[in-house]
């Protein structure tokens, strides 16, 4: 019965993500509050669960040529090189520590209190971005006012990412919004997925080398998520999104919280 519920937990999650795009964030709280996974366990497995989750979005977007590959760059210049540095931070002090658990219980609740600031941002502005621009336009609107600024975004995402697992989704794409406002929304969404290939990636194995992923969990949560992503996406088009983002921050927000203050 466990085994089923771990794979009806990543079909949900799997489903939300395929609803929304978003959602992901929910996967390390179920694990702790809901099964009882040690907060470093279920950040190494949410991880890669992540990663592998995301890899196939990212296939499906670049066979579409839609992904930015300029803005993906940027953002993992400053990810990738703050994902190591957390890694060899964890290393060095244990992920099992008692003061790293509560280091990471802390920083989860706190990224998942944003998450929730986002995606509700996201329901309320999400439609008001253009869908289409001309190849000159689309040039100019993935060139942002300095390089600097997604570089060191992107390091701020890695930290909370490598920390918590939550952070490349919903705060991802809200950054990317304040950053290339003129970007079409489906260009966002991918640079959103594309980039955190490689950094949830990184950051999964790192974990993983520490023996902080629960492997045959992942296979578990994976052999739900597949399907429910499969599912989701093809009721994307008969679900009212901004209901459902809606009542996912408010969801994101009381596990926030309550992570907040334990």
């Amino acid at each position: 019965m466990v085994d089923l519920a771990y794979v009806f937990a990543g079909f949900f999650v799997g489903t939300i993500v395929g609803l929304t795009g978003g959602g992901g964030s929910l996967m390390t709280p179920l694990l702790i509050f809901f099964f009882g996974v040690k907060p470093y366990m279920a950040v190494g497995t949410d991880l890669l669960f992540a990663a592998f989750t995301k890899l196939g979005g990212t296939v499906s977007f670049a066979r579409q040529r839609i992904v930015p590959w300029r803005v993906v760059g940027l953002l993992s210049a400053g990810s990738i090189p703050a994902c190591l540095v957390t890694l060899g931070f964890l290393h060095w002090v244990g992920p099992a520590s008692p003061e790293v658990q509560s280091l990471m219980t802390t920083t989860l609740g706190v990224a998942l209190l944003l998450t929730a600031a986002a995606m509700l941002y996201k329901a309320i502005r999400g439609q008001q971005l253009p869908r289409h621009l001309v190849a000159a336009d689309e040039a100019r609107a993935s060139t942002p006012r300095h390089w600097s600024l997604p570089v060191l975004f992107g390091a701020l995402i890695g930290i909370l990412v490598t920390l918590t697992s939550v952070g490349a989704g919903a705060i991802g794409v809200t950054v990317l919004l304040l950053l290339y406002p003129m970007l079409p929304l489906p260009r966002i969404v991918a640079a959103d997925i594309a980039y955190a290939v490689p950094l949830t990636l990184l950051a999964g194995l790192g974990h993983a080398s520490m023996g902080s992923v629960d492997w045959a969990l992942l296979a578990k949560l994976l052999a739900g998520s597949l399907p429910g992503i499969w599912l989701g996406s093809r009721l994307t088009q008969h679900t009212p999104d901004r209901v459902i983002r809606s009542l996912l921050s408010v969801l994101l927000a009381w596990a926030g919280t309550k992570l907040v203050l334990i």
